[in-house]
């Protein structure tokens, strides 16, 4: 029998993927579960679902910065966000493909996650990239060289092209017996899932879709 498995879809421009990493590593080892970690490119599901990121908007990007410092300090963590926000994250999200860093996959995710999110380095700097990965005795020239492949970035656009036909919307997105979590607070769903305790009731969940009475451009020309 296999252990089940947990896809995570993440980018690393968002700090809440970097928070949803950090408990799902732990979570998966607690019930025996595979990670299949996907890279995606957010911006990508963004354009494709026609929402703005949460950076783009400015009361929502002061709101952010707040629960994340309270959120690292109530979780025993450093919060020293990238240099630069938003970034270029494509070199760093190539890296992080299974089929480039193979077995050092999670390695390299969790050292492209700390070194951002908790040391501000610049994750759209490949210099940088390379001499914290190096650091780790992680093989920065290899994957170097790598990234610059046209076959490379095609996988990266393939990723993400495959978790929007699995519904994914934004990051972090963890999909567990093809039930979709979205957000690092679902952590404590995902376990009642995973613990057998999940009390979803399925057939009521497909019944509670309503059909829609007015558009939101139709509210806003009324009256």
């Amino acid at each position: 029998m296999q252990p089940r498995s947990i896809d995570f879809y993440f980018d690393y421009i968002s700090p809440f993927a970097h928070f949803a990493w950090r408990n799902i590593t732990s979570l998966a080892k607690r019930y025996d579960c595979q990670i299949h970690a996907h890279p995606v490119v957010f911006g990508k599901l963004l354009d494709k679902w026609g929402q703005l990121g949460p950076a783009e908007i400015t009361p929502k990007r002061k709101r952010l910065y707040q629960y994340c410092l309270r959120y690292a300090a109530l979780n025993g963590f450093a919060y020293n966000p990238p240099k630069f926000h938003p970034f270029n994250p494509l070199a760093a999200l190539r890296m992080s493909l299974k089929e480039v860093s193979g077995d050092e996959q999670h390695q390299v995710i969790d050292a492209i996650f700390e070194e951002g999110w908790c040391r501000g380095k610049d994750l759209g700097d490949l210099p940088t990239l390379l001499t914290f990965l190096e650091e780790r005795a992680i093989d920065g020239d290899y994957l170097s060289r790598q990234i610059a492949q046209p076959s490379v970035k095609q996988l990266l656009v393939d990723e993400t092209n495959m978790a929007i036909n699995r519904g994914v919307f934004g990051v972090p997105c963890m999909i567990v017996d093809d039930l979709l979590f979205w957000g690092n607070d679902q952590m404590e769903h995902i376990e009642l899932l995973l613990s057998g305790k999940d009390p979803l009731n399925q057939s009521k969940l497909d019944v509670l879709e309503r059909p829609r009475a007015i558009d939101r451009k139709t509210i806003n020309k009324l009256d």
